[in-house]
């Protein structure tokens, strides 16, 4: 009995990713900064730099899908082990979270923003808007990946088409943090700088032209 309990131990282990329980998730949010992001659609491989994260903290936060502890069948993958694919819709645009914490800790990073570095003729041709426009927001970033539905909720970053390549980084020069966006109505949290993206990144969302650093890109 105690050598099935270890091996069944060893197995959920294994489903699990230590980087998104090793810190607090805003710190996650940050480090996530530079990782690339690559989804293995059905017409090839894209993805890109990611440039820009929110951080959302649970039960605490007034602008979390778990406030209050809010648990439905929509924001389970939430609860689910860190590194668990967390895909909503609002206004009929799909979002991909990730969740940061233990199981059961709803806390998750919303990934706003990439830079495209593959596969950018798939992901054009799914956009009718190119350049920046391409996956600066999150909802475009899931259009130009051809993510239009919720099927790869509750797996896992790297069990899944989707993947999170830590180790494939790029360093930003500097982060910088503002409020979130589109929360603006969700009580106190709502105000807290727990939005981090790439100074000087054209892709972020939102960022004035003035701001973008056309040689770096932000990047050392």
């Amino acid at each position: 009995m105690m050598t099935s309990i270890i091996i069944l131990k060893e197995m959920v282990d294994l489903n699990q990713d230590p980087f998104y329980s090793s810190s607090t998730t805003d710190q996650i949010s940050k480090q996530m900064l530079g990782m690339l992001l690559t989804y293995d659609s059905p017409k090839g491989r894209v993805g890109g730099w990611i440039v820009e994260t929110e951080a959302y903290m649970g039960q605490k936060d007034s602008a979390a899908h778990a406030f209050k502890g809010r648990r439905t069948a929509s924001n389970e993958p939430l609860y689910g082990p860190p590194g668990t694919v967390y895909i909503y819709s609002i206004h009929g645009r799909y979002l991909l979270d990730v969740a940061a914490q233990e199981k059961d800790t709803p806390q998750g990073v919303l990934i706003r923003a990439i830079e495209p570095t593959i596969g950018l003729d798939i992901m054009e041709h799914n956009r009718t808007r190119h350049g920046v426009d391409l996956t600066n927001g999150p909802g475009k970033l899931m259009e130009a990946f051809g993510i239009s539905d919720k099927t790869m909720n509750m797996e896992i970053f790297g069990d899944s088409k989707l993947n999170i390549h830590q180790r494939d980084k790029k360093t930003p020069a500097l982060i910088e943090e503002s409020n979130r966006i589109g929360v603006a109505n969700q009580g106190s949290w709502a105000t807290k700088p727990l939005r981090y993206f790439v100074k000087g990144n054209p892709y972020v969302s939102g960022i004035k032209k003035r701001d973008v650093n056309l040689d770096t890109h932000g990047w050392c």
